[in-house]
C-alpha cells in the first residue's frame, strides 16, 4: 500500500511506471535524473493537489493488493 509519507525514491523504485502516472497528472519525480527528495505528500501538496485523491488512484493501480 502506498501511504503519503512514502519516499519519493522508494516508491520509483518499488512500482515501475508510478512515474509515467504521476507525469500524466503533472506532478513531476525525477529532474535532470534525480527524483525528488522528499515524501509523497510534500511532492503532492507542492503542486496544490488532493493528496488523498491521489493516493486513492496510486493504490488503485500499484497497490500491493492488486
Amino acid at each position: 500500500m502506498i501511504k503519503p509519507s512514502d519516499r519519493i525514491e522508494e516508491l520509483l523504485d518499488r512500482y515501475p511506471g508510478i512515474n509515467a502516472l504521476l507525469l500524466e497528472k503533472g506532478i513531476v519525480c525525477v529532474k535532470c535524473g534525480e527524483p525528488f527528495w522528499g515524501s509523497l505528500d510534500q511532492l503532492i501538496k507542492s503542486k496544490g493537489m488532493d493528496v488523498d485523491e491521489i493516493i486513492n488512484q496510486l493504490n488503485e493501480r500499484f497497490g500491493d493488493n492488486n
